[in-house]
């Protein structure tokens, strides 16, 4: 079952085209590895995807409605750019930015135990159960990035969008980062991800998509590796440092 279809979409900001006639596919239960140079338009993509930017031509839908329109934005958790270096003190505890991920279910009525132990559940799940009290905004970039995880496994969500999450992030918790992330896509999670660091994403995304403007492959990492498309997209030569574990 495709979670998201894209079909032959195009955008410009103004008169400047950044997104071209592009079209693909996500599955359940896919891991899915956008790449491209910087300016390539893989966030405007991705924003587009998950229906936060309308088309200029060409359809989107997302878990079967179009885009922008769809009820289901409960199924979406969503980790944009720069979460880990962002510099303002968020003024709530990483309890009660996870609990956020339980209000589009609560539209009425109190928080009930399975709320609380959701939250709890979505807590332990990404190992930050001892931050819980502390303030969002005095952790750390990996640890941060947890409770945006966190926040979507509390909703429940079958979706988890990343834009460059580990962008200044140390080796040693970026390396935890893609562990949490192959577990919860073992677990049945469709997962799109931005990444800088093209060998990351050969080593752990099940698909990859390549683009710059226009999409210059999308298929599984193993072909990629064979092509010519990076080269093609960046405008060289580009070779990929594979990442063993």
């Amino acid at each position: 079952m495709a979670v998201i279809e894209v079909q032959e979409v195009t955008f410009a900001y103004g008169t400047r085209p950044v997104v071209e006639q592009v079209s693909l596919g996500v599955e359940s239960g896919e891991f899915l590895g956008l790449v491209g140079p910087n300016g390539s338009g893989k966030t405007t993509l991705l924003e587009l995807m998950i229906g936060l930017r309308p088309a200029d031509s060409g359809s989107i839908t997302l878990f079967g409605d179009p885009a922008q329109a769809s009820t289901q934005g409960d199924r979406l958790g969503y980790v944009p750019q720069d979460v880990a270096n962002a510099k303002d003190e968020m003024p709530i505890t990483v309890r009660e930015a996870v609990r956020m991920g339980r209000y589009p279910q609560k539209l009425v009525g109190r928080f009930t135990d399975a709320d609380r132990d959701a939250v709890e559940s979505a807590l332990q799940r990404v190992e930050i159960a001892d931050l819980a009290d502390r303030r969002v905004g005095r952790l750390s970039g990996g640890q941060r990035q947890r409770v945006f995880i966190a926040r979507a496994l509390a909703s429940d969500a079958d979706l988890l969008a990343l834009d460059e999450p580990t962008v200044g992030v140390d080796a040693e918790s970026r390396e935890a980062f893609y562990d949490l992330l192959n577990e919860l896509n073992e677990d049945g999670m469709t997962i799109i991800l931005i990444e800088h660091d093209i060998g990351i994403v050969t080593t752990h995304a099940s698909k990859i998509a390549c683009l710059n403007q226009e999409l210059f492959f999308h298929g599984d990492p193993e072909a990629f590796v064979e092509t010519n498309a990076l080269a093609d997209a960046y405008g060289g030569s580009q070779s990929i440092l594979q990442h063993n574990h």
